[in-house]
């Protein structure tokens, strides 16, 4: 058995357009719908969804049969947590509130076998190696791993450039809700102060060769990116889709 191809990490690398949606229902039913539309990508919420590692197993396989590829998102990025991740299949990552080379560097080491990283050996018993059918999977993971790391503060884009050199960081997303609340406009990321933050970032980022994601709901500014270089897009989210159905749904009947 071959080890899983991860088609968002070569379609990353390529460069193309991709277009994600978050899941913050937490639930296998609901990430397999979405699978079931046509997103590049799906993000499976562990930092503000009540996922645990059981939900986000389910969700991995709920997913697994469609076109659209996982990204699991952690509370933190923590050695232990992200060796478990791995170690139920996730091949994409991306690690909130990242502020520093040295935290990202300790990343890039989290998500690598030994002896250029410290993952634990242990997958022969997990899924991620199918059990150990995937007889040459310690070799082959590396190389299938995608980590992202999110700049959402004043400190991040601070050390922006730092973090952009690091070599295995294969991606940097912009969280402009948290980046606008850590410049002092909280809850308003369209606020000029925080355009020119996002806009600055995204050249940083450019500069240094990395891929460049961003939360975005607008086609507008989802387009303007696009034109600075922005090749990954979360564009909603499982919770509001069905809030605003019901709500729509209900209206008909006032």
């Amino acid at each position: 058995m071959q080890i899983p191809q991860n088609r968002f990490k070569q379609r990353l690398l390529a460069g193309e357009v991709q277009y994600g949606l978050w899941q913050g229902l937490a639930d296998p039913i609901a990430a397999e719908l979405c699978a079931n539309t046509g997103f590049d990508w799906l993000l499976l919420d562990g930092e503000h969804a009540p996922n645990d590692l059981r939900q986000l197993l389910a969700q991995l396989q709920a997913i697994a049969p469609y076109p659209s590829q996982p990204i699991v998102r952690p509370a933190v990025g923590d050695n232990v947590l992200i060796k478990q991740l791995l170690d139920i299949g996730t091949q994409t990552l991306l690690i909130p509130m990242v502020e520093s080379a040295e935290q990202a560097q300790q990343l890039v080491r989290a998500v690598r076998y030994p002896p250029v990283g410290i993952r634990g050996v242990g997958a022969s018993i997990a899924r991620a190696s199918r059990w150990n059918s995937v007889s040459d999977y310690l070799d082959a993971a590396d190389e299938q791993i995608c980590l992202i790391v999110q700049m959402e503060s004043r400190a991040g884009l601070n050390n922006l450039p730092a973090i952009c050199e690091v070599k295995g960081v294969d991606a940097v997303f912009i969280g402009p809700v948290d980046l606008s609340a850590s410049l002092g406009h909280r809850g308003n990321p369209n606020h000029p102060e925080v355009q020119q933050a996002i806009e600055q970032a995204i050249n940083c980022i450019k500069t240094a060769g990395k891929p460049i994601g961003i939360l975005c709901g607008d086609p507008s500014q989802v387009a303007h990116y696009r034109t600075l270089g922005v090749s990954f897009f979360g564009v909603g989210a499982d919770t509001f889709l069905l809030l605003d159905g019901a709500k729509t749904l209900r209206a008909k009947f006032a």
